[in-house]
């Protein structure tokens, strides 16, 4: 029997609370970077282990640090002058059974085809050095890894918590960022950078959404151009959000450290489209949450999940099947406004036997509780029972963690 507890819970539902506040930081973002590629390695990873071994291998690709180059720009154009460097960090096993793996070049390779994938202006070779240091695990814990059993023991103890549904700010950040990196906003002004930040923040039914976008160099010749560009674009962005937040007004700010008169100092201009190039570094764990928002209103983890293995890293694994869970309890039990799901593990425990399941329900009025609560412990029941499969899809990088 698992351990699973539901229970009623007496709050406001977020959507009807006065004040909410949300951030996304979008693709091109040095955080959302170091999160991306981190997962990409480790889908790599696992990939090649099954080829080589028939089974995923001990790896945590968690600790990741994208270091900020050099660069010249000027209106029409611009030089790097020292590249980005990203390294690569913790955990990854390289021998199994006397074959080894180059795990340095799988690492590489897989940074380098997200970089192409996702990053329009960003040379992966010319514009990124690498840095791998990845060592063999502790025996304790790559140990977990040839033991007999479908199921892994969870390798760390660990909590996550996940809700269900998004409210209309949480979705409008996160469309919005999406919109604005877009293959239909890009082909429009293709003179904008994929490093985008929205930070919502509703008072009643207003929307207020402070967004960060870089235009690029090669395409503003003037600080007048820039501004008309700039125009356009606050245009775009209040015809698509009125589209899906009509009940209240919809405020929008894009870059709001610019001055007019001040050349190239009182614009945001890149090369390259992210502030890597010249003015932040990323880290893994400072990004969205695996949800692709950073709501400060609801309860959030301290785990990053990007990069750790995906059959008994808890910190990845509950991450983000707290969030499923929430969602299947909202779709399948009729009569939730709003539902809160945690898992917390044991280290050396089953990763579908966690210490604690626990659910806490905000119910429509006249819902009795008797009447939910058989149904929400058969969801999160089920969902547990389903864990190896769902591994399987964390494996294959069917859930996105940023």
């Amino acid at each position: 029997m698992r351990n699973i507890a539901v229970e009623s819970l007496k709050n406001i539902p977020i959507h009807e609370q006065h004040i909410e506040i949300v951030e996304r930081k979008g693709v091109g973002h040095p955080d959302y970077i170091c999160d991306a590629i981190m997962d990409e390695i480790s889908i790599s990873l696992s990939h090649e282990y099954i080829r080589s071994f028939g089974d995923i291998l001990h790896h945590n690709v968690d600790k990741g640090l994208l270091v900020a180059g050099g660069t010249e720009k000027r209106f029409g154009g611009g030089d790097m002058i020292r590249p980005m460097e990203l390294i690569i960090g913790d955990r990854a096993t390289r021998e199994a059974g006397g074959k080894e793996i180059d795990v340095n070049t799988i690492a590489i390779n897989a940074a380098r085809g997200w970089i192409k994938k996702n990053l329009r202006f960003v040379d992966p070779d010319a514009h990124v050095n690498y840095r791998v240091v990845l060592s063999p695990g502790s025996e304790e814990l790559t140990a977990i890894f040839r033991a007999k059993g479908v199921v892994r023991v969870a390798n760390d103890t660990s909590a996550a918590v996940g809700y269900a549904p998004f409210s209309e700010t949480e979705r409008a950040v996160l469309h919005t960022e999406n919109y604005l990196n877009s293959k239909e906003f890009k082909r429009v002004f293709p003179d904008t950078g994929e490093d985008i930040k929205v930070m919502g923040f509703r008072s009643g039914k207003d929307l207020h959404l402070t967004i960060a976008m870089p235009f690029i160099c090669k395409y503003i010749d003037s600080e007048d151009l820039y501004f008309k560009r700039k125009d356009e674009v606050i245009d775009a962005i209040h015809e698509f959000v009125r589209s899906f937040f009509p009940g209240g007004k919809v405020s929008i700010y894009l870059n709001t450290l610019d001055r007019k008169g001040k050349g190239m100092d009182g614009i945001y201009l890149s090369l390259l489209g992210t502030s890597a190039e010249d003015a932040d570094s990323g880290q893994v764990g400072r990004g969205n949450r695996v949800n692709g928002v950073i709501a400060l209103n609801r309860p959030m983890g301290t785990e990053a999940a990007a990069g750790k293995n995906p059959v008994s890293h808890v910190g990845k694994i509950y991450n983000i099947l707290t969030h499923r869970i929430a969602n299947e309890i909202y779709k399948e039990v009729k009569g939730i406004r709003e539902v809160y799901v945690w898992l917390c593990s044991q280290i050396g425990t089953p990763i579908d036997q966690p210490k604690i399941a626990s659910a806490q329900l905000i119910l429509e009025k006249g819902v009795s509780f008797s009447s939910v609560l058989k149904r929400a412990e058969e969801v999160i029941d089920n969902e547990l029972k389903n864990i190896v499969f769902f591994c399987k899809e964390l494996a294959e990088g069917k859930y996105p963690v940023c």
